[in-house]
């Protein structure tokens, strides 16, 4: 168990240290620009041209030579030549399959809930099994409970170590492999970083507009700017879809009168929601669709036989 957490951590570490990519375009005055009609700050690397006039002319006024890059419709995953193993992997291919799917359905917001759906499908074996970890650790959770009262209060080592051992022999009872549910929440953190460096270094994606809209701008500031309450219920959408999907995805060995997932799932959900109002309006949308796909899975998950 120690290594496996152990692993978990060095790859989390490396995925951190891999990102970043993303620069924001500050003038001479190393004052953040932004821009005035959607309140949005640009990124400096972006990866293809800017379509909208103001957003061109912000990008001409600072230097950056925005001439050089593809149109967005032509972009290509070797655009730009290696430019490290984080954006070759993650950034470039991401943009590419939204940007191919954006010029068949002519829709960016549309095609990044396709693509966010796509990789949820790919993924989904991964998935499955975390979902069905959850249903076995129910059926066990009797024993589980019984074991908690035979050695409550027993904290010296002889007794730990035969809970230790008991614990073992239910899951392999209910073949229970607890670092399953793990492996996709370390999938989910680069690809929710991923998705964020696409959008902000994507013109065709943050200068367009879905369901009204602003896909670059935060919610925050869409909301003060322009009132659409449609910012307020994309947040609420955020919050709730969270909820839901880490409150079906529990996978905890053991429910006590203290449960530290029911913490969890509270921190997570308040954590992701005053994210929501700091997060472009199309990280949104990706976070809301994973997390529907999600537990649409795990109530298939439910209703089947394990």
């Amino acid at each position: 168990m120690k290594k496996n957490k152990g692993k978990i951590v060095i790859l989390l570490t490396l995925t951190l240290l891999l990102t970043g990519c993303t620069t924001t375009l500050k003038d001479e005055n190393k004052k953040v620009v932004i821009n005035p009609d959607t309140g949005q700050s640009l990124t400096k690397n972006i990866l293809c041209q800017p379509e909208n006039k103001e957003t061109l002319k912000l990008y001409k006024e600072n230097k950056v030579e925005v001439g050089k890059l593809p149109m967005c419709d032509d972009f290509k995953i070797t655009t730009g030549g290696y430019e490290g193993l984080w954006e070759s992997i993650f950034v470039k291919p991401l943009a590419f399959v939204i940007l191919k799917i954006s010029s068949i359905v002519r829709s960016s917001g549309l095609a990044l809930i396709i693509t966010s759906i796509l990789i949820r499908l790919i993924a989904y074996p991964i998935t499955k099994k975390t979902a069905m970890q959850s249903e076995l650790i129910k059926k066990a959770q009797p024993e589980l409970n019984k074991l908690e009262q035979k050695y409550k209060n027993k904290t010296d080592q002889d007794s730990l170590m035969k809970k230790g051992q008991e614990m073992t022999m239910i899951y392999k009872k209910y073949n229970i492999n607890p670092i399953s549910g793990c492996v996709f929440g370390i999938i989910q953190l680069p690809l929710f970083i991923a998705f964020l460096e696409a959008i902000n270094r994507v013109p065709a994606i943050f200068e367009e507009k879905f369901l009204t809209l602003q896909m670059g701008t935060t919610p925050s500031i869409g909301l003060a700017s322009t009132g659409n309450i449609l910012y307020l219920i994309l947040i609420a959408l955020v919050a709730y879809s969270t909820y839901l999907s880490f409150n079906l995805n529990k996978s905890s060995a053991v429910t006590t009168e203290k449960d530290p997932m029911k913490g969890m799932t509270t921190g997570m959900v308040i954590m992701f929601t005053v994210m929501g109002f700091f997060m472009p309006a199309a990280l949104c949308i990706y976070w809301i669709t994973t997390n529907l796909f999600t537990i649409v899975q795990n109530l298939i998950v439910k209703r089947s036989k394990i």
